[in-house]
């Protein structure tokens, strides 16, 4: 996000699967942004990003999820790969990169393992669930962490995420994958409000210009699916009668 942009794509997940993908796709990317930590707040940032990681993947079948979407995805490239006019040059590199994640994701330890075990991480995560709880004096062995040589702490900081790699490198091409799978249409809502049904998608994908101030509240689940167009200025801002939006079921 910069100041030059000038569309904003808004996602919502049409399963609780893809739900859990999302979310994992957004921690996954604020740990890594964070790795390089330069003070006590990033390292707090950093740690609770991880903290979060860690309850998403206990709460399903992850590795199982992504196995069996990995086998989907290959299915249907070789699928397009026997279609007209298609770049099979692209295909093929596709199908190798969803093969070579498949092995990773299938032989690599149980994700996250490294940061469960870890006493640092487990000792900043008992005091993230109390308010306030992560200042200096409760958590002396952070301090004393953060101020280890730079090669030290990059040494462990590796460690941690070399083994978050296969999670988020077979996510990362899952996710290309279905939203490439679809392609925005411009559509037309009335009055703030459109509604539409879908079958055997994933993902749905807003498109809207920034300087229309204008953003979408979704409610959908597998085959239906509403949208309500709301102003950024809740009290002043207006939704034009007629607006046109693009949308991607993917």
């Amino acid at each position: 996000m910069n100041e030059t942009t000038t569309f904003v794509i808004y996602e919502h997940p049409l399963n609780e699967k893809v739900r859990s993908w999302l979310r994992l796709e957004t921690l996954l990317s604020q740990i890594f942004a964070l790795q390089h930590i330069d003070s006590y707040t990033s390292g707090i940032a950093f740690f609770r990003a991880v903290s979060e990681l860690i309850e998403v993947l206990d709460r399903g079948e992850v590795r199982s999820e992504l196995i069996k979407e990995l086998d989907k995805q290959h299915q249907r490239l070789v699928a397009w790969s026997e279609a007209p006019y298609v770049d099979k040059e692209i295909i093929v590199g596709l199908l190798a990169d969803v093969n070579n994640k498949q092995v990773k994701v299938k032989t690599a330890p149980r994700f996250a393992h490294q940061l469960r075990g870890d006493k640092i991480i487990s000792m900043v995560r008992q005091r993230l669930s109390i308010p306030g709880g992560y200042c200096g004096f409760d958590l002396p062995l952070l301090q004393l962490w953060l101020n280890l040589p730079q090669p030290e702490r990059d040494q462990r900081m590796s460690l941690w995420l070399d083994g978050l790699l296969p999670l988020k490198e077979s996510l990362d091409v899952i996710l290309l994958l279905i939203r490439n799978s679809g392609y925005f249409e411009l559509i037309e809502s009335h009055n703030g409000f459109y509604q539409d049904s879908v079958e055997d998608k994933y993902l749905l994908r807003i498109k809207l210009p920034v300087n229309e101030l204008i953003y979408p509240q979704i409610s959908g689940h597998k085959t239906r699916f509403a949208i309500r167009f709301l102003h950024f200025d809740s009290e002043h801002g207006i939704v034009p009668p007629i607006l046109k939006f693009e949308l991607a079921s993917c």
